[in-house]
């Protein structure tokens, strides 16, 4: 991204870089804010790639999927670079058309694709499978030596979780059940709810100690008030 920043006249490229370091830190929590700074920089800089990549990852946080997919092909284009296909197929599933999403998971593009990317694009064909309501199929794609193997990777925990929610949804409680305790032994950085999940399957209720408090309250004043009218 620096080397294409200095394309630009040295105070333009600061105030797009600014914008774009914005974009970065707030994307995971104020996704809307960290679109408006999406939007400056692109209007400032809208010939760079990294700047049209960094628009449509903020417009996709957004579920701004028309405008994503626009933004992401203009930066492939600018770089020949095939590694938004992924996210591009998920655009079309949020745009209400998985089948464009299961095409493009069958284009040469993602044979160019690193073993992460190829992984995400799996994802991304099993969701649309169950958009079509292929449920079978869906598990069907999740499968594979990058599921079944011991070896963690930054993508397994999610893999294996999604995995196992397609289990869950095909009415496979024991297998969803194993594959959850999977996905969370992969989930280092808590990217996943699979704990949750668990949970919910071992029939686990977490009570609000706050609530407890409160009920506790209720409870004594109401034993008061006997006490009072006896």
């Amino acid at each position: 991204m620096r080397q294409e920043l200095m394309s630009l006249p040295k105070t333009l490229a600061d105030d797009v870089a600014k914008n774009l370091v914005m974009v970065a830190n707030l994307i995971d929590e104020d996704p809307d804010q960290a679109y408006a700074y999406s939007r400056v920089a692109l209007r400032l800089a809208s010939r760079v790639a990294a700047v049209r990549e960094a628009a449509g990852f903020a417009a996709y946080a957004t579920q701004k999927y028309g405008e994503a997919l626009a933004e992401f092909r203009a930066a492939r284009r600018m770089t020949g670079n095939v590694d938004l296909w992924p996210v591009m197929a998920d655009c079309e599933r949020g745009l209400g058309r998985p089948e464009r999403a299961l095409t493009m998971a069958g284009e040469p593009e993602v044979l160019k694709l690193d073993k992460a990317g190829q992984v995400e694009m799996r994802l991304v064909a099993a969701g649309a499978r169950r958009d079509m309501g292929q449920i079978d199929a869906a598990i069907v794609t999740l499968q594979g030596p990058e599921l079944g193997s011991n070896s963690v990777q930054p993508w397994s925990a999610r893999l294996r979780y999604a995995y196992a929610d397609a289990l869950l949804s095909a009415g496979r409680e024991d297998e969803a059940r194993e594959w959850f305790a999977k996905a969370l032994e992969a989930d280092k950085d808590g990217a996943t709810d699979a704990s949750d999940r668990l949970a919910a399957l071992d029939g686990v209720q977490f009570v609000d100690v706050d609530d407890d408090d409160e009920d506790g309250g209720d409870d004594d004043s109401a034993s008061d008030e006997g006490d009072e009218k006896s």
